[in-house]
């Protein structure tokens, strides 16, 4: 009888091996003559017990972890391929209590099934919600979306069925579906494990979207940095092509839709949607003063629907399940789940998928096991490199878009970048200027030279003279205000987020006392 067992082929667990393990487990299996297959699968998002081993077992999957090359004769010898004990034995996995506590929506398949297998994709639920939705009129699956409360996942919380509705109602004979997968934020990589882990979800989520507004033609955006994500999206998209998913006929229902995937050169910018529309039209990206909107005038001038791999992804389930069952979790207008990225020093960095309302105290403490190094917690970045910092007393702010966003934070992307107590705040304020100084289009001056004086001001702060800091915060709070309200986008937009939080909850790391900030306006 053959054993299955499961090694993960996500690129986070190949940086520590998980190759030579699959190739170990092989050669292992060979010279003792064991009927072994041995499957590449995407990562369950545990990264701390990466390499993570499966075996399928009459009591379900096994896990062993983090297993290296050099464990897998010992670990064989002890009955692994039983789901026998050992010291790297962790039970079955889906008992493991980080996976157990969770509730898994987008990532219900990522490390469950074999990326590569149409048959698998099937079998564990696949295309359910695009024959749903081919069964309904398009105006209807819009107004399941929009009744789900599914937010754009790629940091702004737009809900999805407005952006949809505005595509459907544009007049024009051709019109786009475009998935920003440009995850450039650090502490971000969810994007990335979805399209390693379950390709087909997307293309299913996009094929949906497009019958939804009308469309014909898609395009996945993919960073250059993320090879294997779109060596995957590519070798998805022509088996889909070969099964009748995509092409001329969608699972022979008349509707025409295609997907291509664009690579882009790694520029932060083309994160922002309408730089990201000049990139695949070949063009350097800068963003597109707005309106008008890509929902109106998009893509090569057309209506454009523009949403990020979480938010295509989980637009199957929705259909698969009903607008209830996805709008029965969450809290507010926070509706759903959300999925967590931790990250940074953190004893237990990896994925964590459930409702939103937990508090950031439960996903760094509890999930995350605290610091990697063992010191006191000092401040969480969520949102990525643009994001608040949050001191440790501040953990316990539920995780919402509009509880975030009153305590002058964002949710973002879902990225959770944990510091202990031996960071420098002063220098996270000033990375925050370098980075929008190095990341700017530098279409607009509030942005391309807002943060330019953001670093020199800052600099002065740092290490100028004390009896002149009073003033120089000043001008930086004057200078985060203009950035503010007078960038083109987000990205001068939202870099005074970071620095207005370090001068808010960690002052003396700019030589100033608390009460100090905010003097000699």
């Amino acid at each position: 009888m053959t054993v299955t067992v499961y090694v993960p082929g996500d690129s986070g667990a190949r940086a520590v091996g998980a190759d030579e393990v699959a190739v170990a487990l092989a050669a292992e299996a060979s010279t003792r003559g064991l009927d072994v297959s041995v499957v590449r699968n995407g990562s369950r998002g545990m990264y701390w017990l990466e390499p993570l081993v499966e075996v399928v077992t009459p009591a379900g999957r096994v896990g062993y972890g983090p297993v290296h090359a050099g464990d897998v004769a010992a670990l064989i010898d002890a009955g692994m391929l039983d789901g026998g004990p050992h010291a790297l034995a962790l039970g079955v996995t889906d008992e493991v209590d980080w996976l157990a506590r969770q509730q898994r929506i987008t990532f219900a398949r990522v490390g469950i099934v074999d990326p590569a297998s149409p048959e698998d994709y099937e079998a564990h639920g696949g295309l359910a919600g695009l024959r749903a939705a081919l069964a309904m009129t398009p105006a209807q699956v819009v107004e399941v979306v929009t009744e789900s409360g599914l937010r754009g996942r790629g940091g702004a919380g737009f809900p999805t069925g407005v952006k949809w509705r505005t595509v459907a109602e544009a007049t024009s004979s051709v019109k786009f579906v475009c998935c920003n997968a440009d995850e450039g934020d650090s502490g971000t990589f969810a994007d990335r494990m979805l399209m390693e882990g379950d390709p087909f979800t997307l293309i299913e989520g996009m094929a949906i979207a497009a019958y939804a507004v009308g469309a014909t033609e898609g395009f996945v955006y993919i960073r250059s940095e993320y090879p294997d994500a779109v060596a995957s999206m590519r070798r998805a998209i022509a088996t889909a092509r070969e099964r009748g998913w995509l092409g001329p006929d969608v699972l022979g229902s008349g509707t025409a839709f295609d997907v291509e995937v664009r690579v882009g050169a790694g520029a932060y910018i083309c994160g922002e949607e309408t730089a990201m529309l000049d990139s695949i039209e070949g063009k350097r990206g800068m963003v597109r003063p707005k309106p008008p909107l890509p929902a109106v005038q998009g893509l090569f001038g057309r209506p454009t629907v523009i949403n990020n791999v979480l938010s295509l992804a989980t637009v199957p389930a929705v259909l698969a399940q009903g607008a209830a069952a996805y709008r029965d979790l969450g809290v507010g207008r926070s509706r759903g789940t959300q999925v967590f990225q931790l990250a940074g020093n953190v004893a237990r960095g990896g994925i964590v998928e459930t409702a939103f309302g937990l508090t950031l105290g439960d996903l760094v403490e509890g999930y995350g096991g605290g610091t990697a190094s063992g010191r006191p917690v000092r401040a969480v970045q969520v949102g990525g490199p643009l994001g608040a910092y949050l001191p440790a007393d501040g953990l316990a702010i539920p995780m919402d878009y509009e509880e975030f966003a009153e305590a002058g934070a964002m949710v973002g992307h879902g990225g959770v970048v944990v510091f202990d107590d031996s960071v420098d705040m002063g220098r996270q304020a000033r990375f925050a200027m370098e980075f929008c100084a190095e990341e700017s289009c530098g279409k607009c001056t509030p942005c391309r030279v807002g943060a330019v004086r953001g670093v020199e001001v800052i600099d002065r702060i740092l290490v100028g003279p004390p009896e002149r800091r009073a003033a120089e915060v000043a001008l930086l709070e004057d200078l985060c205000e203009l950035m503010t309200d007078g960038s083109l986008c987000a990205m001068g937009g939202l870099t005074p987020m970071p620095v207005r939080s370090v001068l808010r909850h960690f002052p003396q790391d700019l030589g100033l006392e608390p009460e100090r900030v905010g003097e000699g306006r």
